[in-house]
Protein backbone atom coordinates (compact mmCIF):
# COMPACT_ATOMS: atom_id res chain seq x y z
CA UNK A 1 0.00 0.00 0.00
CA UNK A 2 1.29 3.41 -0.94
CA UNK A 3 1.65 6.12 1.74
CA UNK A 4 -0.71 9.10 1.93
CA UNK A 5 -1.04 11.92 4.45
CA UNK A 6 -4.13 14.13 4.73
CA UNK A 7 -4.23 17.49 6.48
CA UNK A 8 -7.79 18.74 6.57
CA UNK A 9 -9.71 21.21 8.70
CA UNK A 10 -11.99 24.24 8.56
CA UNK A 11 -11.17 27.38 6.61
CA UNK A 12 -8.68 29.82 8.23
CA UNK A 13 -7.40 27.26 10.78
CA UNK A 14 -3.82 27.33 9.45
CA UNK A 15 -3.56 24.24 7.20
CA UNK A 16 -1.39 25.85 4.52
CA UNK A 17 1.61 26.79 6.68
CA UNK A 18 1.50 23.48 8.58
CA UNK A 19 1.27 21.41 5.38
CA UNK A 20 4.43 23.07 4.02
CA UNK A 21 6.33 22.43 7.27
CA UNK A 22 5.17 18.80 7.21
CA UNK A 23 6.19 18.38 3.56
CA UNK A 24 9.68 19.68 4.40
CA UNK A 25 10.02 17.05 7.14
CA UNK A 26 8.78 14.02 5.18
CA UNK A 27 9.95 14.78 1.61
CA UNK A 28 6.34 15.48 0.70
CA UNK A 29 4.49 17.14 -2.16
CA UNK A 30 1.11 18.82 -1.70
CA UNK A 31 -2.14 18.21 -3.57
CA UNK A 32 -4.69 20.94 -2.91
CA UNK A 33 -8.18 19.68 -1.99
CA UNK A 34 -9.75 23.08 -2.50
CA UNK A 35 -12.46 23.89 -5.01
CA UNK A 36 -11.31 27.51 -5.55
CA UNK A 37 -7.49 27.52 -5.44
CA UNK A 38 -7.51 25.42 -8.62
CA UNK A 39 -8.51 28.58 -10.55
CA UNK A 40 -6.12 31.13 -12.03
CA UNK A 41 -6.70 34.87 -11.30
CA UNK A 42 -8.44 34.00 -8.01
CA UNK A 43 -5.72 34.51 -5.42
CA UNK A 44 -7.04 36.74 -2.65
CA UNK A 45 -10.57 35.38 -2.20
CA UNK A 46 -9.35 31.77 -2.21
CA UNK A 47 -6.48 32.55 0.24
CA UNK A 48 -4.26 30.81 -2.30
CA UNK A 49 -0.78 29.72 -1.28
CA UNK A 50 1.61 31.93 -3.25
CA UNK A 51 4.87 30.69 -4.87
CA UNK A 52 7.08 32.46 -2.31
CA UNK A 53 5.16 30.74 0.53
CA UNK A 54 5.62 27.27 -0.99
CA UNK A 55 9.29 27.12 0.18
CA UNK A 56 10.20 24.99 -2.84
CA UNK A 57 7.58 22.31 -2.07
CA UNK A 58 5.77 21.04 -5.21
CA UNK A 59 2.07 21.95 -5.20
CA UNK A 60 -0.54 20.35 -7.45
CA UNK A 61 -4.05 21.49 -8.46
CA UNK A 62 -3.28 25.13 -7.79
CA UNK A 63 -3.59 27.77 -10.54
CA UNK A 64 -4.41 25.31 -13.32
CA UNK A 65 -7.91 26.15 -14.60
CA UNK A 66 -9.43 29.28 -16.10
CA UNK A 67 -12.41 30.71 -14.14
CA UNK A 68 -14.67 29.87 -17.10
CA UNK A 69 -13.91 26.14 -16.72
CA UNK A 70 -15.99 23.79 -14.61
CA UNK A 71 -14.42 22.00 -11.66
CA UNK A 72 -16.26 19.22 -9.86
CA UNK A 73 -15.53 16.15 -7.78
CA UNK A 74 -15.07 13.82 -10.77
CA UNK A 75 -12.55 16.18 -12.33
CA UNK A 76 -10.80 16.65 -8.98
CA UNK A 77 -10.44 12.91 -8.50
CA UNK A 78 -9.05 12.44 -12.00
CA UNK A 79 -6.53 15.32 -11.68
CA UNK A 80 -5.52 14.31 -8.14
CA UNK A 81 -4.88 10.70 -9.23
CA UNK A 82 -2.58 11.98 -11.98
CA UNK A 83 -0.77 14.12 -9.40
CA UNK A 84 -0.40 11.10 -7.08
CA UNK A 85 1.30 9.14 -9.86
CA UNK A 86 3.77 11.97 -10.46
CA UNK A 87 4.51 12.33 -6.73
CA UNK A 88 5.10 8.60 -6.22
CA UNK A 89 7.27 8.50 -9.37
CA UNK A 90 9.42 11.26 -7.85
CA UNK A 91 9.85 9.17 -4.68
CA UNK A 92 7.87 11.60 -2.53
CA UNK A 93 4.98 11.27 -0.08
CA UNK A 94 1.73 12.99 -1.12
CA UNK A 95 -0.01 15.30 1.34
CA UNK A 96 -3.64 16.11 0.55
CA UNK A 97 -4.27 19.53 2.11
CA UNK A 98 -7.57 21.36 2.11
CA UNK A 99 -11.04 21.76 3.50
CA UNK A 100 -13.27 20.10 0.90
CA UNK A 101 -14.13 16.87 2.73
CA UNK A 102 -15.96 15.17 -0.12
CA UNK A 103 -12.96 15.69 -2.44
CA UNK A 104 -10.67 14.11 0.15
CA UNK A 105 -13.06 11.19 0.64
CA UNK A 106 -13.29 10.57 -3.11
CA UNK A 107 -9.52 10.15 -3.33
CA UNK A 108 -8.89 8.33 -0.06
CA UNK A 109 -11.52 5.64 -0.73
CA UNK A 110 -11.28 5.76 -4.52
CA UNK A 111 -15.04 6.38 -4.79
CA UNK A 112 -16.56 5.19 -8.04
CA UNK A 113 -18.49 7.89 -9.89
CA UNK A 114 -19.11 5.83 -13.01
CA UNK A 115 -22.77 5.19 -12.05
CA UNK A 116 -23.40 8.90 -12.09
CA UNK A 117 -24.38 9.48 -15.71
CA UNK A 118 -26.44 12.59 -16.07
CA UNK A 119 -30.06 12.83 -17.15
CA UNK A 120 -29.94 16.04 -19.18
CA UNK A 121 -33.70 16.50 -19.58
CA UNK A 122 -34.41 16.12 -15.85
CA UNK A 123 -31.45 18.36 -14.99
CA UNK A 124 -32.78 21.08 -17.34
CA UNK A 125 -36.20 20.78 -15.68
CA UNK A 126 -34.67 21.20 -12.20
CA UNK A 127 -32.51 24.13 -13.33
CA UNK A 128 -35.61 25.87 -14.70
CA UNK A 129 -37.46 25.15 -11.43
CA UNK A 130 -34.62 26.72 -9.42
CA UNK A 131 -34.64 29.83 -11.63
CA UNK A 132 -38.39 30.24 -11.25
CA UNK A 133 -38.94 29.32 -7.60
CA UNK A 134 -35.47 29.82 -6.06
CA UNK A 135 -32.77 27.74 -4.38
CA UNK A 136 -34.77 27.21 -1.17
CA UNK A 137 -37.75 25.63 -2.97
CA UNK A 138 -35.41 23.35 -4.93
CA UNK A 139 -33.61 22.31 -1.72
CA UNK A 140 -36.93 21.47 -0.05
CA UNK A 141 -37.50 18.77 -2.71
CA UNK A 142 -34.63 16.83 -1.10
CA UNK A 143 -36.30 16.73 2.32
CA UNK A 144 -38.59 13.78 1.57
CA UNK A 145 -36.34 11.67 -0.65
CA UNK A 146 -32.90 12.20 0.91
CA UNK A 147 -32.95 13.82 4.39
CA UNK A 148 -29.20 13.19 4.86
CA UNK A 149 -28.31 15.19 1.74
CA UNK A 150 -30.91 17.77 2.77
CA UNK A 151 -28.94 18.33 5.99
CA UNK A 152 -25.45 18.21 4.50
CA UNK A 153 -25.86 20.12 1.20
CA UNK A 154 -26.37 23.86 1.55
CA UNK A 155 -29.37 25.18 -0.38
CA UNK A 156 -27.16 27.66 -2.28
CA UNK A 157 -25.12 24.79 -3.69
CA UNK A 158 -27.66 24.34 -6.49
CA UNK A 159 -25.41 22.07 -8.56
CA UNK A 160 -25.07 19.52 -5.74
CA UNK A 161 -28.78 19.75 -4.86
CA UNK A 162 -29.67 19.04 -8.50
CA UNK A 163 -27.13 16.19 -8.60
CA UNK A 164 -28.72 14.57 -5.51
CA UNK A 165 -32.26 14.91 -6.95
CA UNK A 166 -31.08 13.60 -10.31
CA UNK A 167 -29.36 10.60 -8.70
CA UNK A 168 -32.55 9.66 -6.85
CA UNK A 169 -34.60 10.13 -10.02
CA UNK A 170 -32.33 7.71 -11.92
CA UNK A 171 -31.51 5.13 -9.26
CA UNK A 172 -34.50 5.28 -6.86
CA UNK A 173 -32.05 5.41 -3.98
CA UNK A 174 -30.56 8.45 -2.21
CA UNK A 175 -27.10 9.62 -3.30
CA UNK A 176 -26.20 9.83 0.41
CA UNK A 177 -26.80 6.06 0.75
CA UNK A 178 -24.68 5.43 -2.35
CA UNK A 179 -21.89 7.63 -0.95
CA UNK A 180 -22.12 5.90 2.43
CA UNK A 181 -21.80 2.51 0.74
CA UNK A 182 -18.77 3.73 -1.18
CA UNK A 183 -17.45 5.15 2.07
CA UNK A 184 -17.55 1.69 3.68
CA UNK A 185 -14.76 0.69 1.32
CA UNK A 186 -11.34 0.34 2.84
CA UNK A 187 -8.75 2.76 1.58
CA UNK A 188 -6.17 1.46 -0.89
CA UNK A 189 -3.58 3.67 0.88
CA UNK A 190 -1.55 3.44 4.07
CA UNK A 191 -2.73 6.77 5.42
CA UNK A 192 -2.95 9.22 8.30
CA UNK A 193 -5.96 11.59 8.19
CA UNK A 194 -5.29 14.64 10.36
CA UNK A 195 -7.93 17.28 11.09
CA UNK A 196 -6.50 20.56 12.38
CA UNK A 197 -8.97 22.49 14.50
CA UNK A 198 -9.30 25.24 17.09
CA UNK A 199 -11.77 26.56 19.65
CA UNK A 200 -14.82 27.86 17.83
CA UNK A 201 -14.57 31.47 19.07
CA UNK A 202 -10.91 31.71 18.07
CA UNK A 203 -11.64 30.19 14.67
CA UNK A 204 -14.49 32.61 14.04
CA UNK A 205 -12.30 35.54 15.07
CA UNK A 206 -9.62 34.37 12.61
CA UNK A 207 -12.23 34.14 9.86
CA UNK A 208 -13.37 37.74 10.47
CA UNK A 209 -9.74 38.92 10.50
CA UNK A 210 -9.02 37.01 7.30
CA UNK A 211 -11.95 38.65 5.50
CA UNK A 212 -10.76 42.10 6.64
CA UNK A 213 -7.26 41.26 5.37
CA UNK A 214 -8.66 40.09 2.02
CA UNK A 215 -10.43 43.43 1.61
CA UNK A 216 -7.18 45.27 2.47
CA UNK A 217 -5.26 43.11 -0.03
CA UNK A 218 -7.64 44.09 -2.83
CA UNK A 219 -10.43 41.49 -3.05
CA UNK A 220 -12.75 44.08 -4.58
CA UNK A 221 -10.25 44.83 -7.38
CA UNK A 222 -9.69 41.10 -7.94
CA UNK A 223 -13.43 40.46 -8.39
CA UNK A 224 -13.82 43.56 -10.60
CA UNK A 225 -11.04 42.21 -12.85
CA UNK A 226 -12.81 38.83 -13.05
CA UNK A 227 -16.07 40.65 -13.83
CA UNK A 228 -14.35 42.54 -16.65
CA UNK A 229 -13.06 39.18 -17.95
CA UNK A 230 -16.69 38.09 -18.31
CA UNK A 231 -17.06 36.09 -15.10
CA UNK A 232 -20.65 35.98 -13.84
CA UNK A 233 -22.41 34.43 -10.87
CA UNK A 234 -23.68 31.40 -12.80
CA UNK A 235 -20.10 30.12 -13.23
CA UNK A 236 -18.86 27.43 -10.83
CA UNK A 237 -15.78 29.52 -10.02
CA UNK A 238 -17.88 32.53 -9.03
CA UNK A 239 -19.96 30.59 -6.51
CA UNK A 240 -17.03 30.46 -4.09
CA UNK A 241 -17.05 32.43 -0.85
CA UNK A 242 -15.63 35.91 -1.37
CA UNK A 243 -16.57 35.97 -5.03
CA UNK A 244 -20.34 35.60 -5.03
CA UNK A 245 -20.77 38.24 -2.29
CA UNK A 246 -18.58 40.86 -4.02
CA UNK A 247 -20.22 40.06 -7.39
CA UNK A 248 -23.61 40.69 -5.79
CA UNK A 249 -22.30 44.09 -4.62
CA UNK A 250 -21.03 44.87 -8.13
CA UNK A 251 -24.47 43.89 -9.50
CA UNK A 252 -26.02 46.44 -7.12
CA UNK A 253 -27.75 43.90 -4.86
CA UNK A 254 -26.42 45.47 -1.64
CA UNK A 255 -23.75 47.91 -0.34
CA UNK A 256 -20.12 46.84 0.10
CA UNK A 257 -20.34 46.83 3.92
CA UNK A 258 -23.26 44.39 3.66
CA UNK A 259 -21.29 42.18 1.24
CA UNK A 260 -18.44 42.00 3.77
CA UNK A 261 -20.85 41.23 6.62
CA UNK A 262 -22.51 38.42 4.61
CA UNK A 263 -19.09 37.05 3.61
CA UNK A 264 -17.98 36.84 7.25
CA UNK A 265 -21.25 35.24 8.33
CA UNK A 266 -21.32 32.70 5.49
CA UNK A 267 -17.65 31.79 6.00
CA UNK A 268 -18.36 31.06 9.67
CA UNK A 269 -21.32 28.88 8.63
CA UNK A 270 -19.10 27.14 6.08
CA UNK A 271 -16.46 26.36 8.75
CA UNK A 272 -19.20 24.87 10.92
CA UNK A 273 -20.37 22.62 8.06
CA UNK A 274 -16.78 21.57 7.35
CA UNK A 275 -16.32 20.50 10.99
CA UNK A 276 -19.62 18.57 10.87
CA UNK A 277 -18.36 16.73 7.77
CA UNK A 278 -14.98 15.82 9.32
CA UNK A 279 -16.67 14.56 12.50
CA UNK A 280 -18.59 12.06 10.37
CA UNK A 281 -15.43 10.74 8.73
CA UNK A 282 -13.85 7.58 10.08
CA UNK A 283 -10.18 7.16 11.04
CA UNK A 284 -9.54 10.87 11.56
CA UNK A 285 -6.92 12.13 14.03
CA UNK A 286 -7.99 15.45 15.51
CA UNK A 287 -5.23 17.97 16.21
CA UNK A 288 -6.77 20.59 18.49
CA UNK A 289 -4.41 23.56 18.46
CA UNK A 290 -5.27 24.59 22.03
CA UNK A 291 -4.20 21.15 23.32
CA UNK A 292 -0.73 21.84 21.90
CA UNK A 293 -0.65 25.39 23.36
CA UNK A 294 -0.65 26.70 19.78
CA UNK A 295 2.90 25.42 19.33
CA UNK A 296 3.19 24.35 15.69
CA UNK A 297 6.40 22.37 16.31
CA UNK A 298 4.60 20.25 18.91
CA UNK A 299 1.73 19.61 16.50
CA UNK A 300 4.26 18.66 13.82
CA UNK A 301 6.12 16.28 16.17
CA UNK A 302 2.85 14.49 16.98
CA UNK A 303 1.98 14.18 13.28
CA UNK A 304 5.43 12.74 12.52
CA UNK A 305 5.06 10.25 15.38
CA UNK A 306 1.70 9.05 14.01
CA UNK A 307 3.18 8.73 10.50
CA UNK A 308 6.07 6.67 11.84
CA UNK A 309 3.74 4.46 13.92
CA UNK A 310 1.61 3.77 10.82
CA UNK A 311 4.59 2.87 8.65
CA UNK A 312 4.12 5.89 6.40
CA UNK A 313 7.69 7.10 7.02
Amino acid sequence: MKPLVILAGPTAVGKTALSIKLAKKINGAIISADSMQVYKHMDIGSAKVMPEEMKGIPHYLIDVLEPSEEFNIVRFQQMAKEALQQIYAAGQIPIIAGGTGFYIQSLLYDIDFSKEESDTAYRTELTAFAKEYGAHALHEKLKEIDPVSYETIHENNIKRVIRALEFYHQNHTPISAHNEKEHQKTSPYRFAYFVLTDEREKLYRRIDQRVDLMMEQGLLTEVKTLYDMGCRKDMVSMQGLGYKEILAYLDGEYPLEEAVRILKRDTRHFAKRQLTWFRREKDTIWMNKDEFDYNEDRILDEMLKVCRDRGIL
